[in-house]
């Protein structure tokens, strides 16, 4: 179960933030730290402004680095008023790219640019995109990118006329092999068998360490096809509504731009900031030039890794020193 759960990996990393801020944490005491961090993990707040190589550290990891990315930036994916999803902004790969170092810093380049390809198909990269079309190529990318390298290159394979895994003949009771060639006269724009595909995928899917697709969703989903090419297979994966259940990570599509809870938090916090209470009647001008002012109570802030509230204190005491020189 530990090691299912990667509970060694968030044992390291809280011991690893617990030595680095000793001096802070020593505040308020080593159980605290460890009861915020774990709970942090828990609602998977605990990879925000974190280093890539933690986001991607453990499938939870990485659902959590999704979910987030979903929940901070859904109203990209729309223009039309606070419930309609009809219109909405189309970004380039750069521009998504941009949103997701807002979570993570140093998040790569290359991992956007290949979830835009399934997108795009491999055409000009810097073709617009809806937040819909990038967010469920984006999630099959990052969450599967182990697997997705390994079925590169088994594509590679069967469009050169290899067969890069043994078929074991399920008749068989001694275990004997049996190769399968591709006809010499297949071409790759036609793309590769899908039924010869599929049983390499499942293969892989077997002996696999890496997180992979649901064997059976997947041989749903090719059932239907004669022949693919890589990028569509990417597409349907992307699309796949069933394997984005499995996942757990997004929501359907069709409820991609509803998220009441953080809705509420959203107006909570419009409220604690104006001043105003969440039920009270708000002019229908949008004028609020006249409305009463109040102090709202401070709002504190969801537990963050120690090392980057250090980090964001100084950046505030420059930030201040700044302002009062301009000031004088």
């Amino acid at each position: 179960f530990a090691a299912q759960r990667h509970v060694l990996t968030y044992m390291e990393d809280a011991v690893s933030q617990l030595l680095e801020n000793r001096e802070d944490i020593s505040q308020y005491g080593i159980a605290r730290f460890f009861t915020e961090y774990f709970n942090s993990v828990r609602q998977g707040t605990h990879i925000l402004f974190r280093e890539f190589s933690f986001v991607q550290a453990t499938p939870h990891n990485r659902a959590s680095f999704l979910r987030t990315f979903w929940r901070c930036f859904r109203t990209v994916g729309k223009n039309g008023g606070k419930y309609s999803s009809i219109c909405c902004y189309l970004l380039t790969a750069q521009e998504y790219h941009c949103l997701l170092q807002l979570l993570c810093p140093d998040f790569p380049m290359e991992l956007t640019q290949k979830a835009a390809r399934i997108v795009l198909m491999d055409d000009a990269m810097d073709c617009l995109m809806s937040f819909s079309d990038f967010l469920f190529a984006f999630q099959i990318q990052f969450y599967y990118s182990e697997f997705l390298e390994s079925v590169a290159a088994i594509y590679q394979d069967l469009l050169a006329g290899k067969n890069p895994n043994t078929v074991i003949v399920p008749t068989s009771s001694s275990g004997q092999h049996r190769q399968r060639q591709l006809p010499n006269d297949c071409s790759p724009l036609d793309g590769v068998e899908a039924s010869l595909f599929y049983q390499c995928l499942e293969s892989l899917c077997d002996r696999s360490k890496y997180s992979c697709p649901p064997s059976a969703l997947v041989k749903e989903m090719l059932g239907s096809a004669q022949r693919l090419t890589f990028y569509g297979f990417l597409m349907a994966l992307a699309k796949d509504q069933g394997i984005n259940r499995a996942l757990g990570a997004l929501p359907d599509k069709g409820d991609l731009f509803l998220d009441p809870v953080m809705d509420q938090e959203l107006e909570k916090l419009v409220a604690q900031v104006s001043g105003l209470s969440v039920s009270g009647p708000t002019s229908s001008s949008g004028d609020t030039a006249n409305l009463p002012v109040r102090n709202s109570p401070r709002i504190n802030s969801p537990w963050k890794p120690l090392h980057h509230r250090r980090k964001m204190d100084a950046e505030s005491e420059g930030s201040n020193e700044e302002t009062d020189s301009s000031e004088n």
